[in-house]
Parts: C-alpha cells; sequence; structure tokens
C-alpha cells in the first residue's frame, strides 16, 4: 500500500486537517529512512507505512498513525528524539521514544538487554496506552514478512511473539492481531503440524460447508419470522487454536467439532437473547456448553454468548451470538474503546475500561518494587500472561487470578490490608488451608482479624501470584526492620563462618557500606533489612564483600600454575620419546604415570580424533579435538597443557558411554521401537529418559556402551530408520 492508498482509508473517519498532518509524518520518515533497505530488498519505507495501515483498519486516531509512520526513526536514523519533539510535540516523541529500543547503554548480556527494553514498553504502555497498539501492529507487520529472516531469526523472533506479544493483544482483546500472529509463530515454530492441520482443516472445512448453509438459512428464516435483523456467517478456527486444542486437551483432529461454527450478529443486547432463545428451539443445547459472556465479561472486555448445539445431523455445532459493537470490541479490543476517542488527548485508559484494565496499574507497582529487568518479566508472565481463573466475592464480584492461585492471592487482590490481616478462608462455604488451589466459579470468603500478627515467613511459599509475595516481602520490609535487621547481622555472619572467614573482620563499617553502594543500598543496615526479609541473601553479600580476597588466591594459583606448566614442559624435553602405560585405552606421549580420565562432557571412543589436557590434580582429560568444552589458546600457559594422546591400536573389548540425543513424532510405541533397535545392534543400554514438548516433538536422552566410532555409527543409523524418527546426535554437555 503506498501513501495515497492509507490517505484514502483514513479519510473514511478522519477530517483534512489530520490528513495532511499524517502526510507530513510520512514526508519526513520517507527521508530519515532514504537508502535504507529491509532484508525483503524493499525500501525501508514500507515497515512503517505497513504499520501505520493496520492502526488505520482499527481507526485509531491522527497521533497514533503519525507516531506509527516515525515509530522507527530514532531507532533507526539519525533522527533523535528531541528533533521528533520539535517537529511534531511531545505526545508524538512520547510514543516514539516507547517504541526505541536501549541500545546506546552497556548490558552484560542480550538477555539483560531484552529484559529492560520489554521493561521500558512495559512503563511506556501503562502511561500511554497507544505504544502497544503501535508494537502490536508493527510485530505484525514483522511477522508477515518472517520469511525474509534467517532460520535461527525466524524461531527466535516466533517464540518471543507467542510468549509475549500474543498475550498482551490476549489481554487487550486485540484478536484480529492475536490470531493472526499465533498461526504465523506456529507455521515457522512446527511447519510439520501447521501445514497438516491446515491440510485437514480445508479437507474437512469442504465437507461441512454445505451443512453449516443449510443451519445459516434455518436460522435466518427463523430471525425473520421473529422481526430480527443478524447479520449471519460462518466463522472458520484459527488454526493456531486447533493445534492447541489438540496438544492442551490431548485430542486427535477429528475429535474437534468446531472448525467451522456459526456467528449471529445483532442490533442490541436484547436481541442477542431473542436470538439464544430461537436457537434452542431449533436444536438442543448440550449441557455445560453455554456461556454468557455479555452478563459476565471476560477480563479484556470481550462479550458475546456462546452455545453448542446439537444439529439435524446429530454433530455438536458452536454458535455465537453478539452485537455489532461487541464484535467490533472482539476483534480490536481496547483499541474499540479508549480515552482519546471521548476527546481527549491522552492514551491513558479511563473510566469503566480503565477498571478493567486495572492490571496496567499494578504492572506499574511491579516495576516499582522490582530492581530486577528480568525478576520483572519473569513476574509479568507468571501473573498476566498465564491462564486465568475467575473467583467470586460472596457479594458476587469477580476477581480475576492467575491459574494456580489460592485464596491468599485472592485476599491480596481484594486489599494489602486485607491479605495482611488474614487468618483463615472459606470456599464455596467451606473453610481451607491458604494453599487450596482455587478454580473457576469458586466463591472465596477471607477471614480477618484486627488482632492478626500479620504475614508470615511461609506465606512467601504459599502464594502463588507475584503480586502477593511482593505485598508480602513490603510487610516484613515495613513492619519488622528492626527483626530484619537483627537477622540480615545473624544471617551474614553465619555464612561468612560458613565459608571459614572471621565475621569480626569482614563486617566493618567501611566494607559493608563499600557493597551496600554496589548494590544500590543508602546504607548498610538498609542492606541487613533486605537479608533478613528475603531480597536479596547473605551469599550474595558474601561474594562482594570477598571479591579483593578471592582474586589474590586467583594470582597465587596461577603462579603455582605456571610452575605445574613448566615441569611438565620439563617431562616433554627428553631426547628419547617413550610412551606412558595405556589408561582406559589410551597412551600418552611424553609423560609417563598420568592419571588418564574422559571428558564427560564429549565421551569420546576409539576412531575420534583426541587430545589431552593437564588438569590441575586430576591427571589428563581427553577431549574429543572438536569439542567446544576444549581450552582454546594458541600461546601461553593454556597451549602448554595440551598434550597428544592416542588410541592403543589392540584396545577393542572396552566399552565407552556415549550421550545421544533422538528426537521424532511423539507418538504411542515410539521409545519401544528405539528400544527394540538398539538391542537388536547388540548394544548395551546404560541410562535412557524421554519426555514430549508441546509441539509433540518427543525427546529421548540415551546412554550407550560403544566399542568404538564404527560401532557408533552403525546404531545411530539404525535409529534413524525407525518410523518419526527426526534426528539423532551425539551429545556434548
Amino acid at each position: 500500500m503506498g501513501m495515497e492508498q492509507l490517505l484514502e482509508k483514513a479519510s473514511g473517519y478522519m477530517k483534512e486537517q489530520d490528513l495532511a498532518r499524517i502526510r507530513e509524518a510520512y514526508e519526513y520518515a520517507e527521508e530519515a529512512h532514504r537508502g535504507q533497505l529491509r532484508k525483503s530488498g524493499e525500501p525501508y519505507i514500507l515497515h512503517p507505512l505497513a504499520v501505520a495501515e493496520i492502526l488505520v483498519n482499527m481507526q485509531m486516531d491522527v497521533v497514533t498513525v503519525m507516531a506509527a509512520l516515525l515509530h522507527d526513526v530514532v531507532e533507526d536514523t539519525n533522527v533523535t528524539v528531541d528533533d521528533v519533539r520539535e517537529k511534531f510535540g511531545e505526545t508524538i516523541a512520547g510514543l516514539v521514544d516507547g517504541l526505541t529500543k536501549l541500545e546506546k547503554i552497556h548490558f552484560r548480556s542480550k538477555e539483560e538487554q531484552q529484559n529492560e527494553n520489554y521493561r521500558k514498553m512495559f512503563l511506556a504502555m501503562a502511561n500511554d496506552i497507544r505504544v502497544i497498539l503501535i508494537k502490536l501492529s508493527d510485530r505484525l507487520h514483522n511477522m508477515r514478512t518472517l520469511k525474509f529472516q534467517s532460520e535461527e531469526s525466524q524461531r527466535r523472533i516466533a517464540h518471543e511473539t507467542l510468549e509475549i506479544y500474543c498475550p498482551i493483544a490476549h489481554r487487550l482483546g486485540i484478536s484480529a492481531i492475536k490470531w493472526e500472529m499465533e498461526d504465523i509463530a506456529l507455521r515457522f515454530l512446527n511447519p510439520q503440524q501447521y501445514y497438516r492441520i491446515a491440510n485437514l482443516m480445508k479437507k474437512k472445512r469442504t465437507e461441512r460447508e454445505e451443512y453449516i448453509s443449510e443451519l445459516i438459512d434455518r436460522i435466518r428464516e427463523k430471525l425473520e419470522e421473529m422481526g430480527i435483523q443478524g447479520d449471519i456467517s460462518g466463522r472458520p478456527k484459527h488454526i493456531f487454536s486447533v493445534y492447541k486444542k489438540m496438544t492442551t486437551r490431548n485430542k486427535q483432529f477429528n475429535e474437534i467439532y468446531d472448525l467451522l461454527a456459526i456467528r449471529i450478529l445483532v442490533d442490541n443486547v436484547k436481541d442477542c437473547y431473542a436470538t439464544l432463545g430461537i436457537i434452542h428451539t431449533l436444536w438442543k443445547p448440550m449441557p455445560g456448553r453455554f456461556k454468557d459472556y455479555i452478563a459476565m465479561p471476560k477480563a479484556n472486555m470481550y462479550q458475546s454468548l456462546h452455545t453448542t448445539v446439537v444439529g439435524p445431523t446429530g454433530e455438536p455445532t458452536e454458535i455465537q451470538i453478539r452485537t455489532w459493537e461487541m464484535h467490533r470490541t472482539s476483534e480490536f479490543g481496547i483499541a474499540a474503546h479508549w480515552a482519546y476517542k471521548e476527546g481527549k488527548e491522552t492514551g491513558v485508559v479511563q473510566g469503566s475500561f480503565g477498571d478493567k484494565m486495572s492490571w496496567f496499574r499494578e504492572i506499574i507497582e511491579l516495576q516499582q518494587e522490582t530492581r530486577d529487568a528480568a525478576e520483572f518479566m519473569e513476574s509479568v508472565k507468571m501473573d498476566f500472561f498465564t491462564d486465568l481463573v475467575f473467583v467470586f466475592t460472596p457479594k458476587g464480584e469477580v476477581f480475576e487470578l492467575p491459574a494456580g492461585s489460592v485464596p491468599l492471592d485472592f485476599a491480596y487482590r481484594v486489599h494489602t490490608e486485607v491479605g495482611n490481616r488474614t487468618i483463615g478462608a472459606k470456599v464455596n462455604g467451606r473453610i481451607v488451608p491458604l494453599d487450596h488451589k482455587l478454580k473457576t466459579g469458586d466463591i472465596v470468603e477471607i477471614l480477618t482479624s484486627k488482632h492478626s500478627y500479620g504475614p508470615s515467613q511461609d506465606w512467601l511459599k504459599i502464594a502463588q501470584s507475584s503480586h502477593a509475595r511482593s505485598k508480602i516481602r513490603q510487610w516484613f520490609k515495613k513492619e519488622k526492620r528492626e527483626e530484619n535487621v537483627q537477622k540480615g547481622w545473624d544471617a551474614l555472619e553465619r555464612e561468612l563462618r560458613r565459608i571459614g572467614l572471621e565475621p569480626s573482620e569482614w563486617m566493618t563499617d567501611d566494607k559493608l557500606i563499600e557493597v551496600a553502594r554496589k548494590f544500590t543500598f543508602n546504607d548498610s543496615e538498609d542492606m541487613m533489612s533486605a537479608i533478613g526479609f528475603g531480597g536479596i541473601t547473605a551469599a550474595q553479600i558474601c561474594t562482594r564483600l570477598t571479591e579483593k580476597l578471592r582474586k589474590e588466591l586467583e594470582e597465587a594459583q596461577q603462579i603455582q600454575l605456571s610452575s605445574e606448566v613448566q615441569v611438565h614442559k620439563e617431562a616433554k624435553a627428553p631426547p628419547q620419546e617413550k610412551k606412558s602405560r595405556p589408561s582406559h585405552g589410551v597412551m600418552v606421549k611424553g609423560v609417563d604415570n598420568l592419571l588418564v580420565r574422559f571428558a564427560r562432557c564429549c565421551n569420546p571412543v576409539p576412531g575420534d580424533d583426541i587430545v589431552g589436557y593437564i588438569t590441575r590434580g586430576r591427571g589428563v582429560s581427553v577431549h574429543r579435538t572438536d569439542c567446544p568444552n576444549l581450552p582454546q589458546a594458541s600461546e601461553g600457559e593454556e597451549a602448554a597443557r595440551v598434550i597428544e594422546v592416542e588410541w592403543e591400536a589392540s584396545n577393542e573389548t572396552s566399552n565407552y558411554s556415549v550421550e545421544i540425543e533422538i528426537l521424532g513424532h511423539d507418538r504411542r510405541g515410539l521409545l519401544n521401537e528405539v528400544l527394540q533397535t538398539v538391542s537388536e545392534s547388540k548394544t548395551n543400554i546404560a541410562a535412557v529418559s524421554g519426555r514430549s514438548d508441546r509441539n509433540k516433538v518427543a525427546i529421548m536422552h540415551m546412554t550407550l556402551l560403544i566399542r568404538n566410532k564404527d560401532h557408533l555409527q552403525s546404531v545411530v543409523e539404525k535409529i534413524k530408520r525407525v518410523k518419526d524418527i527426526f534426528s539423532v546426535q551425539r551429545m556434548i554437555q
């Protein structure tokens, strides 16, 4: 799509002055990105244009569309945030800044950088919802063009999309983006299953279309008789949702009935329930399959009536009934209802929709309480991206909690003080322990007392949500500071004694203050309090305290190492080369009476190219020459430790342990067939383990007793011939 087509689409709901501002943003971005190409070879400007188009399809405001066109200028060109602010104002500059990765700050690892980028994005998103709407549109277009990336990047981006961006789209109710991203991600993560399901769906859909068409005609006829205006259509199931149902519920494809359901859109809520009554008079509803999301909307604002009926041929058929406005919300979620459309130049979610999006506020609280970005992301995934359970107060108020939550999580979700004063809980009228797992539909009553002593340390283990655990730690931090400080002193003293150091020498004011500053505490007392309530461990403090000592010990060890290497160099010098006595079928050239052992990381066997490495106090470690754990040094002390070794020619009777990894399509009897194949090759098995991942891939680890490399190759080839085996390879740890 070009700029003119974008403006034509936007003109359907925007004013002329808005279209002029969009053109201005496009021209600025086009000049900034001029000369840049995407990996597809296309001009870079086509990407922001495509992102803007996705947002125009959701009828987003002019500020959002402009920010979408400009979203990469700071990250990928010489333009700065200040330049954008001067040209387009504070609001658009803030959105662009919120979408810009932290590239210029030094991080210890890519994981740390990525977690900090997520943290920045969530903070910007909580301040202005439009940040994440642009980011989701950006990610959707990147997924659509994923085929131009390397295979490694495809899998990384697809996995990240499923883990982070699809759950965000789900929580915001933007199903139009979520479903497309899920399907594309599956295509790159598990293409075999994706295309298998797609082909099966195509065949079955053809069979069902005529059947669904007959049902639609029957419903339309009845609605016209009752004077109800409605749009009726068949709704195809998305490939990822079929895949998820097959894996999580362990179902076969032919057991899934709602591949093509019926969706009915009517004018108002009264017509929704009237239509439901008509459907239930035409066909019998299936017990337990009716859901009223109009009376009780989902957390992401989704509303609809769902029912499954037994059709005229006896086949279950799912039917969804909703209003046009509900349908728009189901497709675009929060984008269909947010504060700007009420006339405010802001992206903060307010009013009734702000109440439903209260998890935004919790993200802000979480980021303020959590020092570490990795811990913050782990908490976000645990509390906001997991499956949910919906529980009720005795008065009928609904609360959503992460799956696996217990009454303590519920108590702290109601209010912090309710949690702190909890002494017990009732679920559905019966007293239960505080670690009782809650289920959707449970009515939970928290028993409190003004005379409660407050949380106990055990609660940190009982609570399942990071929100509850954070509130419990806060209580310990504030209410029991003196006690925590003393606990911290005692714990640090015990840890120092455990590693053989005298506490009085190490727990001096100057040393403790220095360490406290490294951990960004105000003083040593704050640090001791943190140890006491579990915010940091005594072992972490000890590690920092003893840094200088450990460096001195390492220097001393280097001196000792140099002398050991010199001895081995001299041992190589004799003019008459001699070979040591064999050990485990390996001979060491030049040095006699050395202990020889095989490296467990690569498990060499006769026939492999091998090399020896002189370890400290444990003799010679024999590695395969291609082992990644073998120290790589061309000169200096490390090179002097590498020595020549060779296999003993007559050694044919010994057995050597080799671990292999076998990947295959998970099916019944696969492991037995592999074991039978190995047994028939007259090879002993020392250990075997197996598991299946969520993609239905069987992963088997097997330790074999092998005579030599040829023997191993023979066994591997036989295993590869077993049906549904994808790959067999040696393991290097």
